[in-house]
């Protein structure tokens, strides 16, 4: 059956930039290790007022950041050491483990003329034993994705494996990601084998069990039900999940499996112990303050993340 039905949720991350916050969710925190998503555009603003956009260097722990873009491009920076220009198609993995800034600006005007900016942004929460790894930085190309078509349906495997497709990004624990599209009419299945599975309409419409469903919804669904997903006109979904991984909380910017280890990363950003991007380290986003009511749009009465990532 199908469980929930999430509408995703206005949130701004700054200046002209609004987003649709999908996960998490105060009825459904998770998705497999899916603990957060956002939907960014389409944007279209004047070449001037892009530096507003952008997203100053800001931490992570316990998780992995997931870019990936429909239109324009952005600059990825990191503690790393890293510079990663992302284009529509791609995917930048980004591992915290145990502490990362980074951050992500929008550089060329161009990409940002027409409307072209959209991008979907998720966090993937890490295994135990893999909160505290050394973080890391992968690009992927979209010829390293591998690609299905069939009449009405075509769709690229992003992470994991689903309908008999993998692919080398590398993942801490099992899911699947896809970014797929479909003609009108066109019939589809979520894969099986997975735990926790739902997609999100990011475009269009669909149709599942006689009820219409439209963009800035997303379905999820019990284990062993496979419904049948009808387009009822052109339509793009982003359809995720996997296997659960327990308990998380999550504060900011912060993942962990241990309220502790949140405090912790609170204490060092605050004083200065994650690294900063070493070419982007002349201004950051500061730590918010702590307030033990319900603040800005987030559903868990915490500070709202710092998307983009």
């Amino acid at each position: 059956m199908l469980d929930i039905v999430i509408e995703a949720r206005k949130a701004s991350i700054g200046p002209g930039m609004d987003v649709r916050r999908i996960l998490p969710f105060r009825l459904r925190r998770m998705v497999g290790p899916f603990i957060f998503m956002d939907h960014a555009g389409p944007v279209e603003i004047q070449p001037q007022t892009a530096p507003d956009m952008d997203v100053l260097p800001h931490p992570h722990i316990g998780l992995s950041t997931v870019s990936y873009l429909f239109g324009g491009q952005v600059t990825h920076r990191d503690s790393l050491g890293v510079e990663q220009v992302i284009r529509p198609g791609e995917v930048n993995w980004m591992t915290a483990g145990s502490g990362i800034a980074h951050s992500e600006r929008f550089e060329d005007p161009a990409a940002l003329a027409g409307g072209q900016l959209e991008m979907i942004q998720t966090w993937v929460a890490l295994p135990e034993q893999d909160e505290e790894a050394a973080p890391a930085f992968d690009n992927y190309k979209p010829e390293q994705l591998p690609i299905y078509t069939d009449t009405g349906v075509w769709m690229r495997l992003i992470a994991g494996e689903a309908y008999g497709l993998k692919n080398g990004v590398k993942t801490h624990s099992p899911l699947f990601y896809l970014h797929v599209v479909l003609g009108t009419g066109a019939r589809f299945g979520l894969p099986t084998g997975h735990t926790e599975r739902g997609f999100y309409v990011a475009k269009g419409s669909v149709e599942v069990a006689g009820r219409a469903y439209s963009a800035g919804q997303m379905l999820v669904f019990t284990k062993g039900v496979d419904p049948i997903i009808i387009a009822k006109e052109p339509t793009t979904l982003m359809l995720l999940g996997g296997e659960p991984l327990g308990e998380r909380f999550i504060w900011w910017n912060f993942v962990s499996s241990r309220k502790e280890r949140i405090e912790q990363a609170k204490a060092d950003w605050k004083e200065g112990r994650i690294i900063l991007p070493p070419n982007d380290d002349q201004e950051f986003v500061a730590l918010p303050e702590d307030h033990s009511r319900p603040a800005g749009n987030s559903p868990t009465g915490n500070p709202p993340p710092q998307a983009l990532s």
